[in-house]
């Protein structure tokens, strides 16, 4: 076989082999799900501190470790003999300190509540995950829908403008109609640059959530998205919010704080004995003994002490208070959004769509029949274009604000 048979050969194979499948479109759900199960790094470090805070709790719920000691004592510098005086002694003892009441298990009470704070921190984070995924992909979608109304408008423009110039190559046309033509031509094609610049952008948000998926195409409708229950009904959802338990954590852990404050009221104490070693036959002594701690004058220490807790458990209260009061807020915003956003789309649905086709129809007859100018012509095939852009916007936000309900909600909506 020569070189040109072995080429013919090898390109006759490539031609045959089965091209590649188009990568099926990007769901919404899909990239939902990939973006949760991306082990994002914003999420997974909470986790991480997490487990160090219930490692933390074991260790802080310990005894402090026993101090051991070893000494001489009395003993003879003048002559350096160990059994020459009868107190001579090589001393041994242990030391055990046990802190105040329950304070070590408040202390391991408190790591674990800050454990606890910690997972609602990665819970609020996957949220807001879910939630950014979602307005990603609607952001991106809505580029994409509004290039595909460009285009159809744009080849509508372009027939107009091989139609004028026929034309006015007869005679029938002036010049400036085919201008404007051409003018409107350009100016959508403007639009549509700026159109794949905003869905560029759109699509490098979302690949941070799931990567080169975000390059798949989008699907060509939006998925179905059920109606919110009542106001009220979604409001006791918010309790439950990661960033309310976020919240709840850190009254817990100011609690317990409190807690090892009052604590501080009680005796530490510690227990200690020795052996002591003598010589010459002489009989050894062996010690124990009980240490403890007098909190006597509180006034300026743990009574100051324990005040500041409270008032710093109370401050995590208000904290707690005023996050719920941002959750509801957030929540009547978004179900506002939804409902408005409903009344308008259906507006557009009923009459703004319907009535813009039915102009742009009209117009495109009267100026055939020489009744309209060139111009009226225009106005009507961009309103129509508009409106059939702000009907896709005003759905996409719809979608946005169906989005927040379920970061506020948890999946109530």
């Amino acid at each position: 076989m020569n070189m040109f048979s072995g080429a013919a050969l090898a390109w006759a194979l490539a031609g045959a082999a089965p091209a590649a499948e188009p990568a099926p479109p990007l769901r919404l759900e899909d990239a939902v799900a990939m973006a949760l199960s991306a082990r994002d790094p914003a999420a997974e470090r909470f986790e991480a501190k997490a487990e160090a805070l219930e490692d933390r709790a074991v260790a802080e719920a310990q005894l402090p470790d026993p101090t051991a000691r070893v000494g001489l004592a009395n003993f003879p510098v003048d002559t350096l003999a160990f059994e020459q005086e009868p107190m001579t002694q090589i001393q041994a003892g242990l030391r055990q300190e046990f802190p105040k009441g329950d304070t070590l298990t408040f202390k391991g009470e408190r790591r674990r509540a800050e454990a606890g704070g910690e997972r609602a921190r990665k819970a609020l984070a996957l949220r807001k995950i879910e939630r950014e995924t979602r307005l990603a992909w609607l952001d991106r979608y809505y580029w994409t829908q509004s290039q595909d109304y460009i285009r159809q408008s744009r080849e509508a423009v372009d027939e107009l403008i091989d139609s004028l110039s026929a034309a006015f190559a007869s005679g029938l046309m002036t010049s400036q109609d085919v201008l404007r033509a051409e003018l409107e031509l350009a100016l959508l094609d403007d639009r549509l640059a700026e159109l794949r610049r905003q869905e560029a952008a759109a699509q490098a948000v979302l690949a941070r959530y799931v990567g080169e998926a975000s390059a798949r195409p989008m699907p060509a409708a939006l998925p179905a998205f059920a109606d919110p229950p009542s106001l009220e009904i979604m409001e006791t959802a918010l309790a439950d919010h990661p960033a309310a338990r976020v919240k709840d954590a850190e009254v817990l852990a100011q609690s317990i704080d409190t807690e090892i404050a009052e604590e501080a009221y009680k005796p530490s104490w510690a227990l200690e004995g020795g052996y002591g070693l003598r010589g010459g036959g002489r009989a050894d002594f062996a010690s124990v003994g009980v240490s403890v701690s007098i909190p006597l004058f509180t006034g300026k220490r743990q009574d100051k002490r324990l005040s500041a807790e409270i008032k710093e458990r109370s401050a995590a209260e208000l904290a707690r208070s005023a996050e719920l009061l941002d959750l509801r807020r957030d929540l009547g915003r978004a179900y506002a959004d939804w409902t408005g956003l409903q009344a308008r789309i259906d507006l557009y649905d009923q009459a703004v769509t319907v009535r813009a086709g039915e102009t742009a129809e009209a117009s495109i007859a009267a100026y055939g029949g020489g009744n309209a100018d060139f111009p009226e012509l225009i106005r009507s095939q961009l309103a129509e274009l508009d409106a059939e852009l702000n009907r896709l916007k005003l759905r996409v936000d719809q979608a946005k604000a169906w989005a927040e309900l379920d970061y506020l909600t948890g999946g109530a909506p």
